[in-house]
């Protein structure tokens, strides 16, 4: 996966070693009217915030290769420069709701309910654009 920089306000983070996740995640918010970058585990996604990739949101995966969502976070919390950008957590782990608040996070299960998804989105990252 790469991760591409754009211009913040209206871009989602995804962050999930899945090409499926990331492709479905990505069509969903696109169509409701939100840019999204995607990066394959923690440290792409590190490396997309530390290279001035600025969104409202990144929705993190917590088992990834390389770098997993806790390692993610932990480095993220460290860095001022990125440690205010807002994440929230999206696994299969059926403790997910539980790991989410030991790392001070809100947790999104999978499957994701589409709807749970866009009302979490639209409070971290205001209306979508239109898709006129």
């Amino acid at each position: 996966m790469t991760v591409e920089k754009k211009e913040a306000g209206g871009l989602v983070l995804v962050v999930d070693d899945d090409p499926d996740v990331c492709e479905t995640l990505q069509t969903v918010l696109e169509v409701s009217g939100y840019r999204v970058a995607a990066a394959g585990n923690g440290q792409e996604a590190l490396d997309a915030l530390r290279s001035e990739v600025r969104p409202c949101l990144v929705l993190l995966d917590l088992m990834m290769p390389v770098m997993n969502g806790q390692e993610f976070r932990a480095e993220q919390r460290e860095d001022p420069t990125i440690a205010g950008v807002p994440v929230v957590v999206v696994s299969g782990d059926h403790r997910v709701a539980e790991k989410a608040v030991e790392m001070g996070l809100e947790g999104l299960s999978k499957p994701i309910d589409i709807d749970d998804l866009l009302q979490l989105v639209g409070r971290f990252c205001g209306p979508p654009a239109c898709t006129c």
